[in-house]
């Protein structure tokens, strides 16, 4: 935090997305220069966000959080810049960069949801076979959102118990007549049309060859 106050406000430029646009209320900097701790690496960078805490932060700020009204999160990184890549140096090519990464990083949460978060067994084999099942089922779960579900408020980016609260636990009775087989939905569930949506979308796909 005694680097972050020794930055001058000229140097704070605005963030942006991973498309190039703007980001407004968010704004970053490059610290190393002026980082006061000693043993580190000579190489590494230190790249400072900074935006206006909400609501739920306003109790875990800093001492110069509350005197700034800024809420500041580091990202440490050896990354110099990437080779053939104009501007990738930059502390807001970076900053974009290592947060595109925290989202892949945030799916480890999803894995665990899908039953990494506790192994069932002391025996290696038996965990190596429930690590890769838990992690079919996250990739599969994965794949079903973008490829039927991209535009469905509510599960696009849906969390595991999410998905089986809404779509997976389906209140339905699966019918046989006229010699074909009716799933039957009840009518009043709201994740009817979501469900129906998914099918049609994934039966649609054309067949692995």
């Amino acid at each position: 935090m005694k680097a972050i106050a020794r930055l001058p406000g000229t140097v704070w430029e605005t963030s942006v997305h991973q498309d190039g646009s703007v980001q407004e209320g968010y704004f970053v900097a490059e610290l190393t220069g002026v980082n006061t701790r000693e043993g580190w690496p000579e190489n590494m960078r230190l790249i400072v966000r900074r935006v206006r805490p909400a609501r739920r932060h306003l109790k875990k700020l800093t001492r110069l959080e509350k005197q700034t009204g800024w809420r500041y999160c580091i990202t440490a990184t050896s990354m110099r810049h990437m080779w053939g890549i104009a501007g990738s140096g930059h502390a807001q090519f970076l900053d974009v960069l290592h947060r595109s990464h925290a989202s892949v990083e945030d799916r480890v949460r999803t894995n665990k949801a899908m039953g990494l978060d506790n192994l069932p067994s002391a025996s290696w084999e038996v965990n190596r076979g429930w690590v890769l099942a838990a992690n079919l089922a996250a990739d599969l779960g994965a794949w079903l959102r973008l490829l039927a579900l991209h535009d469905v408020d509510g599960l696009a980016d849906a969390e595991p118990d999410t998905m089986r609260f809404r779509l997976y636990h389906l209140p339905a009775r699966l019918a046989d007549h006229a010699r074909r087989r009716w799933l039957r939905i009840e009518r009043t569930w709201p994740w009817a049309k979501a469900f129906t949506t998914c099918w049609h979308r994934l039966t649609a796909l054309p067949a692995v060859t």
